[in-house]
């Protein structure tokens, strides 16, 4: 039988009853009390310095208390941050449960071999992987299904110069004898491009900087390949000028990269106009003999794409054709020969296949091939033999043969209920890979052959061991502010009790269209689980679950549905008799933060605790961030009247109110995060902590050897989580 810790507040009654008979008693364990908090967490760091700047849209004048914490650069906020993260550190280390919290997150993350990212060349099989006793993933490559492995990259052991680096994209030449991959350090995005010879393992000396999640389309002759770089600014150019004007450049091996051939984008070609806050990247295959071009915001599904042959990239200026635009309102394309599948949501919110021809793609013209009905298309390749389409079906990933011929589609035959993805496959091959998982059995990877309709297991995913057949998981629906039903998946332990005595913890995110309730095999969620902890699900507005028409319904004037969906979500769990209100946590990231901040201030009543993971907060100054010209198809702009209202309208941070109880929030910022800058989580801390009349804790944690969240380390992850659940034990019970 395990007993409670010993809190601060148990201590206190202890003391308040020893010396209730009178009022000199009492001061005296007010004091104790006083001094067992100080010691156990110490001192919370002085108040951010309050500084006004006063900006007028359109006639509406609008104040910001915190501005100068923008300039990440300053003494000023790089102390202030310190001191949050020295405060926040310790805090949380001196929280109940961390330790063993900690202790078994170490137990699940070694549990096993992880391999993940498989691509198959000829007879070669590359992958990255991880053992138990290693932090990152690294590059590996395998001859056949059963032959031994071999060590392709270590990340860490490219350079020498004493700082973490980690594996980004990768890419295989098609004959499988290189590999170009990105590679950055400290979890940033931002890193070069290097190449690998898969025979030797050499390095090949290529080094490619400027580069941002790309690592090159690689073309037929094996030796070269098309690339995305950013523009080279001087060192005080503005923050917002740092994605824009993004060009695809040509490589071969064995030159200077600085040399390599201009090739499309941004004032390349003067019949092609490409705003600058638009980024473009290429698009190649073994069985084309075209080279694609396309065209995005980066968070929006719509694309435009252009074509020209891959034999004419050597000429100047090369023929570009446009094939797609964006009223065409098309996420994907692959070909076959001629034909040119489109993966489309126009008047189809659930999106729909059709075809054309690459040498004339009238798109008023084409013919439908593949319609989902009410499931949502999210996927779909055009292999040799078929179409294989991927579709989002009643909370579950499903994938579909298509025909060419006849046009009839049927459901593959799937190993175990789950949820399961089109995994890389050769162009050349008939049949696919792919993936399955699910709430209870980890990730499997399966090829399908069309000649013996059988899907057979390539066992190069090894099974996790973790056993979660004690988990159970309902898929329900909660009815939000104006009757629309929003799917929820809750998550717990067999044996759950509804008597709103549970802790729970909330999630959701509700932006770019992208679903967040499909099955995932989630062990690091177990410290949580196994501990009487509800987890929950949410698929609000703004997000993908069903198709366009749903991420639309929560998407720059109508954002408001997506934290009022949450909120439903929130009532729905206290009306079941889940949880009840001090009980319930929250959580939200990146562009989920927009949530999770709109529903603390306008019902802050509603949640015991919050978590803002490297969170969008102040959406207002969105567009003066590094990816905020990207950010304006989604969110807005204050460019204009009607982008100005709602982008105010969905500011959490402004909306914070003076002498209001908040529930307790912890954010958390990783200092070279290049996708939310970190500032708009120190100036959403800064508001509260002065705002806040609970005296519950807003605290700031900031890992500086972190970014976004990609390329940390199994024990970067490992202490965040552990944080995180520790800081939603302590503030629910109370």
């Amino acid at each position: 039988m395990s007993l409670e810790p010993d809190t601060p507040t148990a201590q206190f009654r202890r003391v308040m009853k020893s010396f209730c008979l009178n009022l000199t008693a009492k001061l005296v364990g007010c004091l104790i009390f006083l001094i067992i908090i100080s010691s156990t967490h110490g001192q919370p760091p002085t108040k951010a310095r309050v500084d006004n700047v006063v900006d007028d849209y359109f006639g509406v004048k609008v104040a910001d208390p915190y501005r100068w914490m923008e300039d990440l650069g300053s003494k000023e906020t790089q102390d202030w941050m310190k001191a949050q993260a020295v405060y926040t550190d310790s805090y949380l280390q001196k929280s109940p449960k961390r330790e063993e919290i900690l202790k078994r997150l170490g137990e699940l993350s070694n549990a096993g071999v992880r391999v993940g990212g498989i691509q198959q060349r000829g007879n070669l099989f590359f992958y990255i992987r991880r053992e138990p006793d290693e932090q990152d993933f690294k590059l590996y490559v395998r001859e056949g299904l059963s032959g031994s492995e071999r060590l392709l990259i270590d990340p860490n052991k490219v350079f020498n110069d004493g700082r973490r680096y980690s594996l980004g994209v990768w890419s295989v030449s098609f004959d499988g004898k290189y590999v170009s991959y990105g590679i950055a350090a400290g979890g940033a995005e931002n890193g070069e491009i290097r190449v690998v010879e898969t025979a030797s393992g050499r390095d090949t000396g290529d080094s490619i900087a400027r580069i941002r999640n790309s690592s090159g389309s690689w073309l037929p002759d094996n030796k070269s390949f098309l690339y995305t770089r950013l523009q080279k600014l001087p060192d005080d150019a503005p923050a917002n000028e740092k994605y824009q004007r993004r060009r695809i450049y040509l490589h071969v091996l064995g030159t200077n990269a600085d040399a390599d051939k201009l090739i499309f984008g941004n004032e390349v070609n003067p019949n092609i106009k490409i705003e600058p806050g638009l980024t473009c990247a290429p698009i190649t295959k073994s069985t084309w003999k075209y080279a694609i071009a396309s065209v995005n915001s980066t968070v929006s599904p719509n694309s435009e794409y252009y074509v020209a042959p891959i034999e004419a990239l050597e000429q100047t200026p090369i023929p570009w054709r446009r094939i797609v635009s964006f009223e065409d309102e098309v996420s994907a394309l692959d070909i076959r020969g001629e034909d040119l599948y489109l993966l489309t949501y126009k008047n189809t919110p659930r999106y729909k296949i059709i075809r054309t021809i690459v040498s004339n793609s009238d798109l008023k013209k084409a013919e439908t091939i593949f319609t989902g009905g009410e499931a949502v298309i999210q996927n779909f390749v055009a292999q040799p033999d078929a179409l294989y389409v991927q579709a989002l079906d009643g909370g579950n990933r499903r994938i579909h043969r298509v025909d060419y011929k006849t046009k009839k589609a049927a459901p593959l035959k799937i190993p175990y209920e789950g949820a399961a993805t089109i995994a890389p496959t050769e162009t050349n091959t008939d049949g696919i890979y792919f993936n399955v998982v699910s709430w209870t059995k980890s990730a499997a990877h399966f090829k399908y052959d069309p000649k013996t309709k059988i899907s057979a297991p390539t066992n190069l995913i090894p099974p996790n061991p973790v056993d979660m057949s004690h988990i159970e998981f309902l898929n329900a629906k909660a009815k939000s502010h104006d009757g629309v039903n929003i799917p929820l998946v809750i998550i717990y332990k067999k044996g759950l009790k509804l008597n709103g005595k549970n802790l729970a913890l909330m999630s959701g995110y509700g932006a770019y269209g992208i679903e967040k309730t499909s099955p995932a095999f989630d062990t690091n969620a177990l410290p949580w689980l196994e501990r009487g902890g509800v987890l929950v699900l949410t698929g609000v507005r703004g997000g993908g679950e069903y198709g366009e028409e749903w991420h639309k319904a929560g998407f720059q004037k109508t954002k408001p549905n997506t934290w009022k969906d949450f909120i439903a979500c929130a009532e729905y769990l206290i009306a079941n008799k889940y949880t009840l209100p001090r009980h319930l946590g929250i959580i939200g990231g990146s562009a989920g933060g927009v949530m999770i901040s709109n529903a603390i201030a306008e019902r802050p009543e509603l949640f015991g605790a919050a978590i803002i993971s490297v969170g969008l907060n102040n959406t207002l100054r969105t567009e003066t961030t590094r990816i905020g010209a990207a950010n304006v198809s989604e969110f807005g702009s204050v460019k204009t009247v009607e982008g100005f209202r709602a982008l105010l309208a969905m500011d959490g941070f402004l909306k914070i109110k003076d002498g209001v109880k908040y529930p307790a929030v912890l954010l958390t910022t990783g200092i070279n995060d290049s996708r939310v800058d970190p500032w708009m989580s120190a100036k959403m801390a800064a508001r509260l902590q002065a705002a806040t009349a609970s005296n519950k804790p807003v605290l700031l944690r900031v890992d500086y050897d972190a970014g976004h969240g990609d390329g940390t380390s199994k024990e970067q992850n490992n202490r965040e989580t552990a944080d995180l659940f520790a800081f939603l034990f302590e503030q629910l019970r109370k």
